[in-house]
């Protein structure tokens, strides 16, 4: 079991109940997944971006992401439908925690002119955050980067309310703008 399930079970579960006063510990909040996703408009024009950044997914997810396709045909963009434009991987389980873990230790403070993340939630209960640049990862070799790669990432929780959402996220070591 992870470091960060660890701290989950023995102290976050307890500081919610006892700031939130939940009648049955099945309501309190728990993380259920977070999915991190990339849009690859490059892979319209160059057929070796896909390939390359489905590499540095797995490489920082630690499982191979599976690729969006889209709905639409667009002539403007030049855009068939089906044609793949992005990535995405869901993770859940330990994965889930071992990310969350290196996120908020080793990957926030390597974010350039880092302050905190904001603290507005979307308003049911999960959080997401956009990186421009996947090379504030320690796991990307910076030699083998041809190009920045931007990516969302969304933390998916049991929560009701933007407030529990926040103090979980809190709790669990994101690190939040004063």
């Amino acid at each position: 079991m992870s470091e960060l399930k660890k701290n989950y079970e023995k102290d976050v579960k307890s500081a919610l109940m006892k700031k939130f006063s939940y009648e049955n510990s099945m309501q309190i909040p728990r993380l259920k997944k977070i999915v991190i996703s990339m849009g690859v408009a490059e892979a319209l024009k160059d057929k070796n971006a896909m390939q390359d950044a489905m590499k540095e997914l797995t490489l920082l997810s630690g499982q191979r992401p599976i690729i969006t396709k889209a709905k639409n045909s667009i002539s403007n963009f030049k855009l068939r439908e089906e044609q793949g434009i992005g990535l995405k991987v869901t993770l859940r389980g330990n994965r889930m925690y071992d990310f969350m873990y290196r996120f908020t230790n080793i990957v926030s403070p390597r974010i350039r002119d880092f302050r905190g993340f904001r603290t507005k939630c979307d308003g049911r209960g999960s959080y997401s955050l956009g990186l421009d640049d996947q090379q504030v990862f320690p796991e990307i070799n910076l030699d083998e980067v041809k190009r920045a790669q931007g990516m969302n990432v969304t933390f998916v929780t049991s929560a009701q309310t933007d407030s529990e959402c926040f103090e979980l996220l809190k709790l669990m070591g994101m690190p939040y703008e004063r």
